[in-house]
């Protein structure tokens, strides 16, 4: 296991194809990330892969490269390949990354979710495609009116395999699985591997290789974190003053109301927010990502629906307007900045009878981050990145968050 890659490795070196290269020189993928370097020649050579990679450290290139570099021409309603993922934004996201990859070697894909044209996808699988992107839900609808037909899957991967876990998947990947061939490759990757997922290594893997980039932290090096004790009436205005120092901020509600209520807020104090969460239409969802993406909107205010499977190039600041239930959530929304080596900005807002919940997650995320009462007016908030809170003021001794977290297993 190791964070560091040889100075010498490059993609050629670990076998992907010219084709392939050609594509990833064009968008200056010029070296291997360490999780690519580390599980792309095990999937070239067809054997099952296990991973575990910090957020934003290049997941999906890993398998995705082998798969694509490995596909046949397929027969309609017969795709050779699946990867599954939970959520319609990351499957938007997986399909971004792949489209390129697998339009330069002549071969075809479709992306199948809830919310998006049924006959579209229907479409393109009886026209025949070579890489079926899923979310559960939508891929079973499609099995029972024969749309979708896994018996000539020949590899399988499970994305974000610990979230499929968390939000009640499994009835449905086993039921998924089981219409694939006994003979196939497996890939499984995940930020985080734990009891959740072993039932899915048990079930679906053939002596996998595993494979995990080490850290002494579960949370991204380059991150800094802020957590700032807030009064709730100052609240909007604190977001809104953190944010204007910044070009892209993505703030995380708990809820859908609280999400479209602190939107309008941001937008009565004249910063240009857009929300995104479950209750909004598809179009909607994809129309603020994009307003987002191109810069229309600095702010996305967003539920734990974005907190998986976003990339979104140049986010500076993330906000946990409402502090997460777990560190799981803490380090998957906190993963949506300071991706592939980038630096980003962290802050957590805590009102005054949050503290022992926050202080909580800080103990069992490794985190060791004072919490210091600010309001919106504070000069210091005009640089939180370079501040630094006093390190006499850490909550715990060294050393004590690391034993709760192996005692735990997180």
């Amino acid at each position: 296991m190791t964070n560091e890659l040889t100075t010498d490795t490059t993609f050629a070196d670990l076998g992907v194809g010219p084709e392939l290269l050609a594509v990833l020189n064009k968008a200056g993928f010029e070296e291997p990330f360490p999780i690519q370097a580390m599980t792309i020649p095990d999937g070239l050579a067809g054997l099952d892969v296990l991973g575990k990679a910090k957020t934003g450290s290049g997941k999906t290139l890993a398998f995705g490269l082998p798969i694509v570099e490995g596909l046949d021409p397929a027969d309609p309603f017969h795709p050779k390949a699946l990867v599954l993922v939970p959520t319609r934004e990351l499957a938007m996201q997986v399909t971004r990354d792949l489209e390129p990859l697998i339009a330069a070697r002549g071969l075809r894909l479709v992306t199948v979710y809830g919310g998006a044209s049924m006959k579209d996808q229907i479409d393109a699988l009886t026209a025949g495609v070579e890489l079926l992107i899923a979310t559960p839900g939508r891929l079973i609808d499609l099995m029972e009116r024969r749309k979708a037909r896994l018996d000539e899957i020949a590899v399988a991967c499970i994305d974000e395999a610990d979230q499929m876990a968390d939000m009640g998947f499994m009835p449905q990947v086993r039921r998924i699985m089981s219409a694939v061939p006994d003979k196939h490759q497996t890939y499984l990757f995940s930020a985080t591997l734990d009891s959740q997922v072993q039932e899915l290594v048990d079930r679906y893997m053939t002596d996998p290789v595993r494979h995990e980039v080490e850290s002494d932290s579960e949370t991204v090096d380059t991150m800094e974190h802020r957590f700032l004790k807030v009064h709730h009436l100052d609240k909007p205005k604190m977001a809104a003053q953190i944010s204007r120092r910044a070009d892209r901020t993505l703030m995380f509600t708990r809820t859908k109301w609280a999400a479209d209520d602190l939107t309008r807020k941001l937008r009565d104090l004249g910063i240009n927010a857009v929300a995104i969460h479950g209750d909004l239409p598809q179009q909607k969802r994809e129309q603020s990502l994009t307003r987002f993406r191109e810069g229309k909107a600095t702010v996305l205010v967003a539920t734990n629906v974005a907190a998986r499977g976003l990339h979104i190039e140049g986010v500076d600041i993330v906000i946990h307007y409402d502090p997460p239930d777990d560190p799981k959530t803490y380090l998957h929304r906190s993963g949506r900045t300071a991706r592939a080596g980038e630096e980003g900005l962290v802050v957590t807002l805590v009102e005054w009878d949050q503290v022992n919940e926050v202080l909580g997650i800080q103990r069992r995320a490794g985190l060791n981050v004072p919490i210091i009462k600010m309001f919106s007016n504070d000069e210091r908030i005009d640089d939180l990145f370079s501040w630094q809170p006093p390190t006499e003021l850490a909550p715990f001794k060294p050393g004590s968050q690391r034993k709760l977290r192996r005692r735990r297993g997180f």
